[in-house]
């Protein structure tokens, strides 16, 4: 961690030198929102994109954003370590208020920290998944850093020995603990709709992209647990783990607990987009 540089308050420096008041709000109350960024050939991938949700963010915890667009690429980029596959952590917080207080302090410069980290590049392993009810807050659209929820659900995946939990809310899919979820369907790729109850993933975005350039039947709608649980196939998107194929939920196969044809088509589509944004590198 000493040679990871980080960007903190205008300033840049070693990870292990960033530091923080214990009386800032992100620390105290978990006032504050992030964004994963991947990075292929240094450059940052699909960033307007990211961007875009931060903005979103930040608009729905009712605090405006401290840099431009432009400001965002210039420190983000500058972060990066030459063309390795890379993401970058990026956070904002209220800032530091004067004194422990639930409402919002009057006057208060946000608490901008961010750095970059290596990602794999070998295909994801196949994943088994839990089923749990989705016992998280009402607004899960707002990528914020009040994750406890989130931690406690992926905790009892890891203890049942699986890799993620995949949620329900109402008897309906909402989303992964720390992913998007698609399903196959009788033969038709379908995932939960953008609404509250879910984060709308870039990476998610992009899979339908591709799944429409393919000419393959997919649908953005209500998934019941009920379909889930006879899907042909299961996969779960991040910015950072990709598209990665479920062949195991609740102790029961999936498909015939191999990745499913369709995955491979997506995975191979998706690492051609890569592959050509790359190229594009200046």
């Amino acid at each position: 961690m000493n040679d990871t540089r980080a960007y903190l308050n205008g300033q840049f420096l070693p990870l292990s030198q960033a530091r923080v008041p214990v009386l800032d709000r992100g620390f105290l109350f978990g006032d504050g929102v992030y964004e994963v960024i991947p990075a292929y050939g240094g450059r940052l991938f699909r960033l307007d994109q990211h961007l875009e949700r931060l903005e979103n963010s930040l608009r729905a915890i009712r605090l405006e954003p401290p840099l431009t667009r432009a400001q965002w690429r210039e420190i983000l980029t500058e972060l990066l370590d030459g063309a390795a596959d890379q993401a970058v952590y990026l956070q904002v917080t209220r800032g530091v208020a004067p004194k422990r207080d639930h409402a919002f302090p009057p006057v208060v410069e946000p608490t901008v920290l961010a750095w970059a980290f290596a990602i794999g590049t070998a295909a994801p392993a196949p994943a088994k998944a839990i089923t749990h009810e989705d016992i998280r807050w009402q607004w899960c659209h707002i990528k914020a850093i009040t994750l406890l929820a989130n931690v406690l659900l992926r905790q009892e995946a890891t203890e049942r020995g699986c890799q993620e939990a995949i949620l329900i809310r109402d008897g309906r899919i909402t989303e992964g603990a720390a992913s998007n979820v698609f399903a196959v369907v009788d033969g038709v790729i379908v995932t939960p709709a953008k609404g509250p109850h879910l984060l709308p993933g870039v990476t998610r975005d992009l899979i339908l992209e591709l799944a429409r350039e393919l000419a393959l039947p997919c649908q953005e709608r209500d998934l019941d647990a009920a379909e889930l649980a006879r899907a042909e196939e299961i996969w779960l998107s991040s910015s950072t783990r990709e598209l990665v194929p479920v062949v195991e939920l609740d102790g029961e196969a999936v498909g015939d607990s191999r990745p499913g044809p369709l995955w491979r088509r997506l995975y191979r589509a998706f690492q051609d987009y890569k592959r050509r944004f790359r190229e594009q590198a200046p």
